[in-house]
Protein backbone atom coordinates (compact mmCIF):
# COMPACT_ATOMS: atom_id res chain seq x y z
CA UNK A 1 0.00 0.00 0.00
CA UNK A 2 2.29 2.88 -1.25
CA UNK A 3 -0.70 4.81 -1.67
CA UNK A 4 -0.92 5.64 2.11
CA UNK A 5 3.19 5.55 3.01
CA UNK A 6 4.20 8.95 4.95
CA UNK A 7 5.19 10.37 1.05
CA UNK A 8 2.31 9.71 -1.22
CA UNK A 9 -0.57 10.23 1.74
CA UNK A 10 -1.35 13.57 1.08
CA UNK A 11 -1.48 12.88 -2.83
CA UNK A 12 -4.18 10.19 -1.67
CA UNK A 13 -5.90 11.67 0.45
CA UNK A 14 -6.32 14.62 -2.17
CA UNK A 15 -7.94 12.36 -4.78
CA UNK A 16 -10.05 10.73 -2.57
CA UNK A 17 -11.59 13.74 -1.78
CA UNK A 18 -12.07 14.47 -5.32
CA UNK A 19 -13.40 11.37 -6.45
CA UNK A 20 -16.04 12.19 -3.25
CA UNK A 21 -16.66 15.93 -3.83
CA UNK A 22 -17.36 14.46 -8.24
CA UNK A 23 -19.53 11.36 -6.68
CA UNK A 24 -21.78 13.79 -4.69
CA UNK A 25 -21.77 16.30 -7.89
CA UNK A 26 -22.61 13.34 -9.90
CA UNK A 27 -25.46 12.52 -7.76
CA UNK A 28 -26.37 16.29 -7.44
CA UNK A 29 -26.57 16.43 -11.10
CA UNK A 30 -28.13 13.37 -11.93
CA UNK A 31 -26.50 10.87 -14.29
CA UNK A 32 -29.36 10.08 -16.08
CA UNK A 33 -29.78 12.33 -18.94
CA UNK A 34 -27.27 15.21 -18.29
CA UNK A 35 -23.78 14.86 -19.83
CA UNK A 36 -21.75 16.83 -16.48
CA UNK A 37 -23.41 14.53 -14.49
CA UNK A 38 -22.02 11.35 -15.97
CA UNK A 39 -18.66 13.47 -16.70
CA UNK A 40 -18.38 13.82 -13.01
CA UNK A 41 -19.68 10.40 -12.35
CA UNK A 42 -16.45 9.65 -14.69
CA UNK A 43 -14.03 11.53 -12.90
CA UNK A 44 -15.34 10.24 -10.13
CA UNK A 45 -14.06 6.82 -10.95
CA UNK A 46 -10.73 8.19 -12.71
CA UNK A 47 -9.80 9.83 -8.91
CA UNK A 48 -10.64 6.94 -7.07
CA UNK A 49 -8.42 4.58 -9.34
CA UNK A 50 -5.32 7.28 -8.96
CA UNK A 51 -5.45 7.65 -5.90
CA UNK A 52 -4.11 4.25 -5.26
CA UNK A 53 -2.01 3.84 -8.38
CA UNK A 54 -0.08 6.99 -8.52
CA UNK A 55 2.87 5.68 -6.92
CA UNK A 56 3.43 3.07 -9.68
CA UNK A 57 6.77 3.60 -11.59
CA UNK A 58 6.19 0.49 -13.06
CA UNK A 59 4.65 0.10 -16.93
CA UNK A 60 4.25 -3.94 -16.00
CA UNK A 61 2.34 -2.67 -13.36
CA UNK A 62 0.05 -0.49 -15.68
CA UNK A 63 -0.17 -3.30 -18.09
CA UNK A 64 -1.96 -5.99 -15.43
CA UNK A 65 -4.08 -2.86 -14.85
CA UNK A 66 -4.98 -2.34 -18.38
CA UNK A 67 -5.26 -6.24 -19.01
CA UNK A 68 -7.35 -6.61 -15.50
CA UNK A 69 -9.56 -4.08 -16.82
CA UNK A 70 -9.74 -5.46 -20.39
CA UNK A 71 -11.56 -8.87 -18.76
CA UNK A 72 -13.21 -7.19 -16.15
CA UNK A 73 -15.15 -5.61 -19.53
CA UNK A 74 -15.55 -8.67 -21.32
CA UNK A 75 -17.06 -10.70 -18.16
CA UNK A 76 -18.87 -7.12 -16.86
CA UNK A 77 -20.61 -7.60 -20.80
CA UNK A 78 -21.24 -11.76 -20.34
CA UNK A 79 -22.99 -11.12 -17.04
CA UNK A 80 -25.14 -8.33 -17.75
CA UNK A 81 -26.27 -10.11 -20.90
CA UNK A 82 -26.89 -13.19 -19.05
CA UNK A 83 -29.27 -10.76 -16.33
CA UNK A 84 -31.11 -9.39 -19.03
CA UNK A 85 -31.69 -12.68 -20.58
CA UNK A 86 -32.72 -14.17 -16.97
CA UNK A 87 -34.99 -10.69 -16.23
CA UNK A 88 -37.00 -10.85 -19.78
CA UNK A 89 -37.36 -15.00 -19.70
CA UNK A 90 -40.89 -15.36 -18.58
CA UNK A 91 -39.63 -19.15 -17.76
CA UNK A 92 -37.43 -18.14 -14.92
CA UNK A 93 -38.74 -17.97 -11.30
CA UNK A 94 -39.94 -14.37 -10.12
CA UNK A 95 -37.51 -14.50 -7.38
CA UNK A 96 -34.83 -14.19 -10.18
CA UNK A 97 -36.52 -11.81 -12.53
CA UNK A 98 -37.14 -9.64 -9.62
CA UNK A 99 -33.04 -9.45 -8.54
CA UNK A 100 -32.66 -8.88 -11.98
CA UNK A 101 -34.59 -5.73 -11.94
CA UNK A 102 -33.46 -4.93 -8.56
CA UNK A 103 -32.21 -1.35 -7.63
CA UNK A 104 -29.23 -3.12 -6.46
CA UNK A 105 -28.56 -4.40 -9.84
CA UNK A 106 -28.54 -1.59 -11.54
CA UNK A 107 -26.42 0.54 -9.00
CA UNK A 108 -23.64 -2.22 -9.37
CA UNK A 109 -23.89 -1.75 -13.48
CA UNK A 110 -23.47 1.56 -13.30
CA UNK A 111 -20.28 1.34 -10.90
CA UNK A 112 -19.13 -0.91 -13.13
CA UNK A 113 -20.11 1.22 -16.31
CA UNK A 114 -17.46 3.81 -14.56
CA UNK A 115 -14.31 2.01 -13.19
CA UNK A 116 -14.00 -0.43 -15.72
CA UNK A 117 -13.41 2.09 -18.47
CA UNK A 118 -11.71 4.65 -15.84
CA UNK A 119 -9.21 1.51 -15.59
CA UNK A 120 -8.69 0.99 -18.89
CA UNK A 121 -7.96 4.63 -19.73
CA UNK A 122 -5.58 4.82 -16.75
CA UNK A 123 -3.88 1.48 -17.28
CA UNK A 124 -3.10 2.80 -21.40
CA UNK A 125 -1.89 5.92 -20.14
CA UNK A 126 0.68 4.92 -17.53
CA UNK A 127 1.92 2.36 -19.62
CA UNK A 128 2.65 4.56 -22.56
CA UNK A 129 3.86 6.98 -19.95
CA UNK A 130 6.12 4.64 -18.04
CA UNK A 131 7.29 2.83 -21.60
CA UNK A 132 7.94 6.56 -22.79
CA UNK A 133 10.22 7.12 -19.37
CA UNK A 134 11.65 3.91 -19.12
CA UNK A 135 13.32 4.43 -22.56
CA UNK A 136 14.35 7.99 -21.95
CA UNK A 137 16.58 6.55 -18.91
CA UNK A 138 18.32 3.73 -20.50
Amino acid sequence: MKAFSANNRLKTIILLVLCVSSAVGAIALGIDDTLPGVGLAFLAAVTFILAFVHPWRSPRKFLLLLLAAVLGLILFIALFILIDITAQNPASPVAMRELANSPAIEITSMILAMVLPAALLIGLVGWIVMKIRRRRQT
